[in-house]
């Protein structure tokens, strides 16, 4: 089984309804979020309490990748190599260390990593 890796950026449109949910769940891939991204979303400052309510209900769901030595080998890694912020290093290296697909709407924060990343954006216009 193959597995996805949500950006923060992609829970942030899922709790106000500007994704569908659909359009990053399939069946054959979980959904992973890195201890990055649940500790960015759940410290975003919410316009409403619904909002509030998906996220908490999502991190309550979705795996935590959490740090390891090899995720931190990794970080240091793609952050000698790139010119990157350490919270996207750390999200880049839990999708590499774990072979998942990166979903994100930031395509431009990973777009220098040199790797077998594969990004998806759902939010790009077909």
């Amino acid at each position: 089984m193959s597995g996805k890796l949500l950006d923060t950026n992609i829970l942030i449109y899922l709790s106000k309804k500007q994704l569908a949910f659909e359009k990053v769940a399939s069946s054959g891939n979980k959904l992973f979020i890195s201890v990055i991204t649940y500790m960015e979303v759940l410290g975003y400052p919410f316009s409403n309490e619904t909002e509030k309510h998906i996220i908490e209900e999502l991190c309550q769901y979705l795996p935590v990748i959490e740090l390891d030595k090899v995720i931190v080998e990794k970080v240091i890694q793609i952050k000698q190599q790139n010119k990157i912020k350490l919270p996207d290093a750390i999200i880049v290296a839990s999708a590499l260390v774990n072979k998942f697909v990166l979903i994100t709407a930031n395509v431009s924060d990973f777009s220098n990593i040199n790797s077998d990343l594969e990004i998806i954006n759902p939010m790009k216009k077909n």
